[in-house]
């Protein structure tokens, strides 16, 4: 095999991403619709680190991770709406093979980010309601900051995982991708080679990834409302659920 066959793996250099709606009568309301809710979504999660950052009596563990799940908002809203609303304005929608590989990863790694952020979440509030007199020990600086490096670490894993499968297809044309940013499912159906291993991985990770967190977070939050059945006092229920209101 030749190096030129080894290093061009597809006949594909950029993609045509066919957007939300192909009327342009209709692209103008739509533009200002997203560019609105992209205001207020950035600008709501800017408010918050603000506001955790300004204000010492949010120093703690639950507002530390709510921040950072703020920057994870405003990063991946980032990856996705911008690009869209270019194509809406300059009804320009091809991404270069590269570029759409940069989204693929990014929207991957910070969703996936999102996830595991939340269950860290749900196990800051078993701890701070179900073990209160270990808590202060349980949820140091030092677990708060192995808690974010594990979810990266993860998060990366699963996004690399699925971004590196995917430069294995080939793509030989058509190249427009039925969607408003570069997703896997919409990918597989360009691809002119075998996508099975490819969806596989796909529903692997995404069960793990979704189902291993989400029974993470029901069980936490089993634990906190046996705990919170268990005070006598109407004050004192409200007072413990109260501080799951961030993360609700």
């Amino acid at each position: 095999m030749q190096p030129e066959a080894r290093t061009n793996r597809t006949a594909v250099t950029e993609f045509i991403l066919l957007g939300l709606v192909e009327t342009e009568n209709l692209q103008p309301m739509v533009f200002i619709l997203f560019l609105f809710a992209y205001l207020v979504t950035v600008g709501g999660n800017l408010s918050i680190l603000a506001a955790i950052l300004v204000e010492p009596k949010l120093h703690t563990p639950m507002y530390f991770l709510l921040g950072n799940l703020s920057v994870l908002d405003i990063g991946c809203i980032n990856v996705t709406v911008p690009a869209m609303l270019d194509h809406l304005l300059s009804h320009k929608r091809t991404v270069p093979y590269a570029a759409c590989l940069s989204q693929l990863f990014f929207f991957h790694l910070l969703a996936g980010m999102d996830c595991f952020l939340l269950t860290a979440m749900a196990y800051d509030r078993f701890l701070a309601i179900c073990r209160p007199l270990t808590y202060s020990t349980r949820m140091s600086e030092t677990v708060q900051r192995i808690l974010v490096a594990v979810s990266w670490a993860c998060a990366i894993t699963n996004a690399l995982t699925h971004t590196v499968a995917l430069t294995t297809l080939n793509f030989c044309g058509p190249n427009e991708v039925n969607h408003f940013y570069c997703d896997l499912p919409q990918l597989f159906q360009l691809s002119c080679s075998s996508t099975q291993l490819n969806e596989l991985l796909l529903f692997g990770m995404s069960f793990i990834m979704a189902g291993t967190t989400i029974v993470l977070i029901i069980i936490s939050y089993i634990h906190v409302a046996a705990a919170v059945l268990q005070i006598r006092s109407v004050e004192g229920r409200k007072k413990a659920l109260s501080t799951c209101g961030s993360h609700l």
